[in-house]
């Protein structure tokens, strides 16, 4: 499968998944600012790309879970490099170059974007393969 064929699988399913229009699905949009998705709304998301792909998805593989509640991880509403250090390790998938320069807990949801679905699910169907 193409990078392109999987952007358009993962394309439709933000769009049935947030209810927004395709041509607001590009690469670039952030979920959570141009999309509007919320906590709820990954959990459908991480089901869908589960159901159109034919893998699954461990808890925390895909979006980070308990990490905000890890004081190693969080101090004073920031990111610690400590916490940082372990969000590239589990999620290889994800760009944090921007959210390195102000690591504000509040923020790390505009990590994940289209792009950073899509690169996930490459990886995914590159070890389904390889498997």
């Amino acid at each position: 499968m193409t990078r392109d064929e999987i952007f358009e699988k993962v394309q439709e399913v933000l769009v049935d998944a947030l209810g927004v229009d395709d041509d607001e699905v590009t690469p670039d949009a952030k979920l959570t600012t141009d999309l509007g998705a919320e906590s709820i709304d990954f959990l459908d998301i991480s089901f869908k790309l589960e159901q159109e792909f034919g893998f699954k998805i461990a808890q925390g593989e895909l979006f980070p879970d308990g990490a905000a509640q890890n004081p190693e991880f969080v101090q004073d509403g920031k990111i610690t490099d400590k916490g940082l250090a372990e969000m590239k390790a589990k999620m290889p998938h994800a760009d944090f170059s921007d959210f390195e320069k102000d690591p504000q807990l509040a923020k790390v949801g505009q990590v994940f974007t289209v792009d950073v679905l899509v690169n996930f699910v490459e990886r995914k169907l590159n070890q389904t393969a390889n498997a």
